[in-house]
């Protein structure tokens, strides 16, 4: 039975899942790099489908790439496999390998907090040209299609999503899954908020590159988490069924498969992650807590798009700057993902005003999503401590995005609380600018039921990832950090009061911190 409407377990799961400066010092955790999990999912009874390695080049310009919110009309309805191959490297391949005493990194296309690579990616495709239809693992250890059913699937895509058309017009769905041990070994219950940061930075990829590719690209999170699971093999207890990516449209109804498909249960073999795993029974319980058992909480979901009327200005408005066209114009999706990093060092220098609206420009227009209306509403607001920005005094500011404008909070250099609010991470305080995504839970809980927390998580994850792909894009870094939560409500407010930390990310120039 559906406990979506119990809000009170979002706000439990989230409270008790806070950090504090006491909570970091009376509650360490000791990492065992002995039982450490592996980062791959093996299906060892599986033939590997080596995907093309001639990857597709678009060369279109990453800023428009991330800036474009849906692609409605295309001549290409389809990607062939050497567009799905290059889709999922420049979202979930692996773009670098680093090896180290006693083993290696295997750097992705997305950020990932502490390089654990939580998510999975699955396929589920129509007859493609050089592909069969089915439902596949994509392995990016091996950049590979492991297929675990044969035959065309979406059918039971669509029937999970309650007849979704944006899912029932696609061609390619892709599924991402969360394994929770890979954050928890790390992360412990705080990991499932990591989820959907982790998997919003795919998705962000993902977007920008079916932008470059011309093809329309939807995100949903509305579904029923039994039919998903059961389509892939899935327990829903240690492997989490998150969002589902809708890739291509075709308006021919003959091309959607079948209404109605018979899905039997699959249990396929897997190697291990590690020797032993640890539980963390509040994350099951906060899954199960925000998932659909009936067709209508789905069609609920969806038709409770939440949309807002932006409160007035408390302070000074700064209008963002409008970027020259070679800026936007500039380096191409595909060498963005391939130089992009998490910066470990910012040099405590100054990015321009210009580079700054850039960012917030190109990264915060809209998502094509189920639970939003593109251009219209965010879940998130953004507030942002500006410590180095030539062309805007240091402070602390709100983006007012319907007006494309900074609104100033407070002035002052907060260098130092920055760092202090990201942990006590030099990071923080080093960087140019860092970015807070707030949300007002208690109001979006009312409105979407615990669904909404995944959702909230999630829109701070692309934005973010959108952030790191526009940092990047202007020759920048970027980090994702963590946070003391109810010190950053107390930083913001009044301003902020009400609205809970959900992500924070900092943006600047790499470097060695000076020594002072």
């Amino acid at each position: 039975m559906s406990s979506n409407s119990e809000t009170g377990l979002s706000l439990e799961y989230h409270d008790l899942t806070k950090h504090s400066y006491w909570s970091i010092r009376t509650r360490p955790h000791y990492l065992d790099w002995d039982n450490k999990p592996s980062p791959f999912k093996v299906y060892p009874d599986l033939e590997p489908i080596a995907l093309p390695r001639d990857l597709i080049r678009t060369d279109a310009p990453a800023l428009r790439s991330i800036a474009t919110i849906g692609v409605e009309r295309s001549d290409q309805v389809a990607p062939n496999l050497e567009g799905l191959a290059s889709i999922l490297y420049f979202s979930s391949g692996v773009t670098k390998q680093k090896t180290y005493p006693g083993g290696e990194i295997y750097f992705r296309a997305a950020a990932c907090a502490g390089a654990l690579y939580p998510i999975e990616t699955y396929v589920v495709a129509a007859e493609l040209d050089g592909l069969k239809a089915g439902v596949y693992h994509f392995n990016p250890g091996d950049f590979s299609l492991r297929r675990l059913r044969e035959g065309d699937y979406r059918a039971a895509v669509i029937n999970a999503t309650a007849g979704n058309k944006r899912v029932a017009a696609a061609q390619v769905c892709l599924i991402y899954t969360a394994i929770t041990w890979r954050s928890a070994w790390k992360y412990q219950a705080r990991s499932y908020r990591y989820h959907f940061w982790d998997n919003g930075m795919i998705v962000a990829n993902s977007l920008a590159v079916c932008a470059a590719h011309n093809l329309p690209a939807h995100l949903d999170m509305g579904f029923l988490e039994e039919d998903i699971n059961r389509l892939l093999g899935i327990d829903g207890e240690r492997e989490l069924s998150l969002s589902l990516l809708a890739i291509g449209a075709d308006e021919d109804p003959e091309a959607q498969g079948p209404d109605k498909i018979d899905v039997p249960s699959i249990d396929l073999k897997t190697v291990p992650l590690s020797k032993e795993e640890v539980d963390y029974p509040i994350i099951r319980k906060m899954h199960r807590a925000s998932s659909f058992y009936d067709p209508q909480e789905v069609v609920a979901w969806r038709s409770a798009r939440f949309e807002r009327e932006p409160d007035p200005p408390e302070g000074k408005t700064i209008a963002l700057l409008s970027p020259p066209i070679d800026i936007l114009t500039g380096i191409s999706i595909e060498e963005v993902v391939l130089r992009r990093a998490s910066t470990r060092r910012f040099a405590r220098k100054a990015i321009t005003f210009e580079e700054l609206s850039v960012i917030l420009d190109s990264a915060t227009g809209g998502i094509d999503a189920d639970f939003l209306n593109p251009t219209g509403a965010w879940l998130n607001d953004l507030y942002i401590l500006a410590n180095r920005i030539d062309g805007l005094e240091p402070g602390a500011y709100h983006l007012r995005r319907d007006e494309k404008a900074l609104e100033s909070i407070k002035g002052g250099d907060f260098s130092e609380r920055a760092s202090y609010l990201t942990l006590e991470q030099p990071l923080g305080g080093d960087a140019s600018a860092t970015f807070f995504f707030m949300a007002d839970l208690d109001r979006l809980l009312e409105r979407f039921g615990n669904r909404a927390y995944r959702a909230a998580q999630m829109e701070a994850g692309i934005i973010g990832g959108k952030i790191y792909i526009a940092a990047y894009g202007l020759g920048r870094g970027a980090t994702g950090l963590t946070f003391y939560d109810d010190d950053v409500t107390e930083f913001f407010s009044p301003h902020a009061a009400g609205k809970s930390c959900i992500f924070v990310i900092s943006v600047g120039i790499p470097g060695k911190r000076p020594l002072y």
